[in-house]
């Protein structure tokens, strides 16, 4: 076959110029010239035979291997393959022969380069998957060791501060008996207790968060009023409002006033921390509205705020645990402080309880601007859910839904 004659004819000469681009790329040279070899003895049987796929297993033994002379892909040394290989044939064959060898050639390199193509890809993907799964998993360890170490310090600070709470109050039960009336001694203790009341609040969090990580957030569901929520945190937030010359403008709405079974204390306690986070980032003056609707089948209560907003990044960020945002210096014990800060577990709480009732929370701001203040809308989706959902609920509050529905559970 002349095409085999053809080949055999520039072989050597293109080897070794092959060799020589490969050499100067790092390639050890006797390595080299032994795979060249048997590549364009391949090559020869390729061409002889027309069957390209008698490449495969040595692509698949170079693929394993190191020869790439610096090259990040096989691609570029089967292109220099056929780049020398029709420099060497131009000058050593007529063109006739030239264009012969090519006809024959091109098929198979084009078969080689798809195969190595695809099956570098595969690696690629291999290799990601690999990398990703280990990330996955180191984050996923550190997740636990987040969840481990907040269980174990809420735990832990309890019994210290029983002991706080404790002297504190035995100490003013002492002064009071013995009738020392000092408005700096009781100053002081008041600030104990105010201190010690926030650091537990702050421990609850922190067993609440432990709770949600571990899927023991158990729900005591009974007869709830959206309105009546509301309204406790409106007298709740009050006395800040007043400091911060704020307002809060709480709207009624259709659906809110019907007798739904939620857990109402977790419930409160996540619009709670929804309603003092708007607090917290809305400048003094500034505004907060809560108003809400009723779909079918789904209850939503929107908290809005024409606050500083929030960036584009953290949107998602701050229903993380321990991802407080914003600069650390303001951090302080002040729940409502602008800008106060703070362990950064009040969101993430009241996306467990939420999601826990089978609803959904997300914000919405255009970014983050203390000068433009774009604030911020919260927005929270709860199912509705009208009757008890066991048999022993059902029998303690069913007198008061059929009276409230007229429908019997």
């Amino acid at each position: 076959m002349r095409a085999v004659d053809l080949l055999s004819q520039v072989r050597e000469k293109s080897i070794n110029n092959i060799t020589i681009e490969l050499v100067e790329g790092g390639e050890n040279y006797p390595d080299c010239v032994e795979q060249l070899e048997k590549f364009f003895e391949l090559l020869h049987d390729s061409v002889y035979s027309k069957d390209p796929e008698i490449m495969i297993p040595f692509i698949d033994e170079w693929l394993g291997g190191e020869i790439a002379g610096g090259r990040s892909s096989l691609l570029e040394v089967t292109d220099l393959i056929l780049q020398q290989t029709y420099i060497v044939a131009a000058e050593d064959l007529s063109s006739d022969g030239s264009r012969e060898l090519f006809g024959n050639l091109l098929p198979i390199f084009l078969f080689a380069n798809q195969y190595i193509h695809a099956r570098e890809i595969d690696k690629s993907v291999s290799q990601f998957a690999q990398e990703f799964s280990h990330e996955k998993s180191s984050l996923e360890r550190l997740d636990q060791s987040k969840s481990d170490f907040i269980s174990i310090a809420a735990h832990e600070l309890k019994t210290p501060l029983t002991l706080m709470e404790g002297y504190s109050a035995m100490l003013r039960e002492i002064i009071e008996q013995k009738k020392i009336f000092d408005e700096h001694i009781f100053s002081l203790l008041d600030g104990m207790d105010s201190g010690s009341r926030r650091l537990r609040e702050i421990i609850s969090d922190m067993i609440d968060v432990s709770l949600i990580d571990n899927n023991m957030l158990s729900l005591n569901l009974q007869p709830t009023w959206i309105y009546k929520i509301l309204d406790r945190i409106n007298q709740e937030v009050e006395d800040a409002l007043d400091l911060r010359q704020l307002s809060i403008t709480i709207n009624r709405f259709p659906g809110d006033d019907i007798m739904y079974f939620y857990d109402g204390e977790r419930l409160y306690q996540a619009i709670y921390n929804v309603i003092t986070n708007a607090i917290k980032y809305t400048p003094d003056g500034g505004k907060i509205g809560v108003e809400g609707r009723s779909l079918k089948g789904i209850v939503e209560i929107v908290i809005i705020d024409n606050g500083i907003g929030i960036d584009y990044v953290d949107q998602v960020k701050i229903f993380d645990k321990l991802q407080p945002i914003g600069d650390a210096a303001y951090h302080s014990s002040g729940k409502l402080k602008y800008k106060g800060g703070g362990p950064g577990l009040g969101l993430p709480i009241a996306k467990g309880i939420i999601e826990a009732h089978g609803g959904r929370i997300w914000v919405e701001s255009d970014g983050y601007d203390e000068i433009a203040c774009p604030g911020s809308t919260f927005h929270i989706l709860l199912p509705v859910r009208t009757e008890p959902l066991d048999k022993n609920a059902a029998n303690l509050f069913g007198p008061l839904y059929i009276q409230k529905t007229g429908r019997e559970t």
